[in-house]
């Protein structure tokens, strides 16, 4: 094969971006797969590994690329690593990726057949790019990214912010000044003080030192309406469904991932609407981009569970056969189809390494929603129950109270999430007080236990429950204050067992609304003193099968930190430092405000 190294690729601005083109030895020209990337062209990819482990080269991804007929590009964002100009996280990849494109179609070598792929920042890129419908885009391959809206999913959730936000800078911005991504035991420790003493303010954080991106981080985090600051191609691609061509697209993620929600609902818009090119969703059980580990945090899901030899041979060899059919043909050959792992079909024992064994299976779904699936609605009662509509409610008249002290948050263990380390990491865990958690006392307790935490459950299943599809909470509440949260957790309650005394907590997904966005993300609503208002939380959708025996579990917090920032419960503008206040909340349950659990599932066989 034949590498063009470092071209310099000029951007409308006169900014050049490092591009390295590989090219198979076969007479041209050829299709090409792009792939647009903030971390580095010639590096290796955290996740380009094999099941074995075996890390796989940009030369090696090139080889077999162009072994194929198909031509690969890999170029640094703007900003980073070879690449002139100043790094903006987000905002400039729909224009640079459409200047990109073109200089492309005018290269001898590209047959004006284009694909892109990539994961994470370097799916972003992608989705970015065809919110701008460029010439010569043929398909795509979006793994664990693509925004459809950055303010929903990825950037903010329900108003609240994503503090990975800020852990992704702080690496990130030390890979910039040449430093290793990797902190010291001492660095680590110092960002921990960090986060012990938030809010930050401008000048005032880990990032001081760091100006670019102390800025972006700043003005992500204060910017707290959603508006054109958000509603622009490389953030929000949901206002620009209709520009996207009707193309080939392979989606993929995880249900331990921040951004299943994107993924899946970018699947069911491209797929609906009157398109006809196939799409492909692919979901694992997997953390983010680790789709060759059967594990998340403390559950082994079982080899099933790999990608490599469940899916496909391997990813890579996934990403060929797809650019082959694609690129190489002319036509848009196959079918939609959803491949959804369902996790929890294992034993529910203690794996040799300590784990629950979760377990699951691959099941394959002509569109998601999953058509076979209806909608289960469970009634929150003030005894701590969930019950299905016409089952009796528990006698107490009293709301229970929500207590949220913004100087005591409850600690985030595990989920869907990533890009956390050192402050916090994702995946399964026994949702109790566990050591290693930022903010837990290390305790051991229930997060059920804590006074701060609102519990309900279902009695024990009769028999199996599949829950497949979206999950939304939707309470009525009454605060003390201004503002407050609302955190939502589902968990598959296990029974008490030999190999786990006093049962096990299994997170399945989460979700959380900050009160003043109740009615709108645009035009926010303080609450009015003694108002009642329904909240909607969006809790993000999963695939689990519950055994008979296990309890369907729901947490409600005030604050789930340091996944997100902590509301100071005052109504004072984000992101600005400033005293809080203790929240109380009522959560009503009687039939006048009827707070529910509306849950997506398959019919029992």
């Amino acid at each position: 094969m034949q590498m063009l190294s470092d071209v310099m690729v000029p951007m409308p601005d006169g900014v050049r971006l490092a591009t390295d083109v590989w090219l198979p030895d076969t007479a041209g020209p050829h299709p090409i797969v792009m792939e647009r990337t903030p971390y580095g062209k010639t590096l290796q990819s955290r996740s380009e590994v094999d099941a074995s482990g075996r890390e796989i080269s940009r030369a090696e991804m090139a080889a077999h690329f162009t072994a194929h007929g198909i031509g690969v590009v890999f170029q640094d964002c703007r900003g980073r690593h070879g690449s002139e100009g100043v790094f903006t996280k987000y905002v400039n990849e729909a224009e640079d990726g459409a200047a990109t494109m073109a200089w492309l179609l005018a290269q001898p070598w590209c047959n004006g057949r284009v694909g892109t792929m990539g994961l994470s920042y370097a799916a972003h890129t992608q989705l970015a790019l065809a919110c701008l419908n460029p010439p010569g885009l043929q398909t795509m391959v979006l793994d664990s990214g693509g925004f459809a809206n950055a303010y929903r999913c990825g950037i903010r959730q329900g108003g609240a912010f994503e503090l990975k936000q800020a852990t992704w800078a702080y690496r990130q911005a030390r890979l910039a000044r040449g430093r290793s991504g990797a902190l010291t035991a001492s660095e680590a420790d110092d960002l921990r003080a960090w986060f012990a003493r938030m809010p930050w303010a401008r000048g005032d954080s880990p990032l001081s030192d760091h100006p670019e991106y102390e800025e972006y981080l700043f003005e992500q985090w204060e910017h707290g309406t959603f508006d054109e600051h958000w509603d622009q191609p490389g953030l929000c691609a949901e206002t620009r469904y209709e520009a996207i061509p009707d193309i080939p697209m392979l989606w993929m993620s995880s249900w331990y991932d921040v951004y299943a929600p994107s993924t899946v609902q970018n699947f069911a818009a491209m797929s609906g609407g009157g398109r006809t090119a196939p799409q492909r969703l692919i979901m694992g059980p997997w953390l983010h981009g680790d789709r060759t580990i059967p594990h998340a945090g403390d559950a082994d899901f079982g080899q099933e569970a790999v990608f490599d030899g469940s899916i496909a041979s391997s990813w890579l060899d996934c990403r060929i056969d797809w650019f082959a059919e694609h690129l190489l043909e002319t036509g848009t050959a196959g079918k939609t189809r959803a491949d959804i792992f369902v996790m929890g079909a294992g034993t529910g024992a203690r794996t040799s390494d300590g784990r629950i064994d979760a377990g699951g299976t691959w099941q394959t779904f002509p569109s998601w929603p999953v058509p076979e699936a209806r909608e289960l609605s469970l009634r929150l009662g003030a005894g701590g129950t969930l019950t299905t509509a016409g089952e009796p409610q528990d006698g107490e008249a009293s709301a229970p109270v929500l207590v949220a002290d913004p100087a005591r948050p409850v600690p985030t263990i595990g989920g869907a999430l990533t890009s956390g380390q050192p402050i916090f990491f994702g995946g399964v865990f026994d949702q109790r007080e566990q050591a290693g958690f930022f903010g837990s006392d290390g305790s051991g307790r229930s997060l059920a236990d804590r006074e701060d935490v609102l519990t309900f459950r279902t009695a024990p299943l009769e028999e199996d429950l599949t829950l497949i599809g979206p999950v939304r909470l939707r309470v009525w509440v009454r605060s003390d204050g201004p503002d407050c949260d609302i955190a939502a957790t589902l968990i598959d309650e296990h029974p008490p067992s030999a190999d786990w005394p006093e049962g096990f907590a299994l997170n399945l997904c989460h979700g959380i609304t900050r009160v003043r966005y109740r009615e709108s993300f645009t035009y926010p609503r303080l609450l009015e003193d003694g108002e009642i208002a329904e909240v909607t939380v969006e809790v993000f959708p999963t695939a689990a099968l519950l055994r008979a025996g296990h309890r369907l579990r729901l947490d409600l917090a005030g604050s789930r930190f340091p996944h997100f920032d902590v509301n100071p419960n005052t109504g004072a503008a984000e992101g600005v430092p400033g005293p809080g206040r203790v929240a109380h909340t009522e959560i009503f349950t009687d039939d006048a405000r009827p707070s529910q659990l509306e849950i997506s599932v398959l019919p029992t066989p």
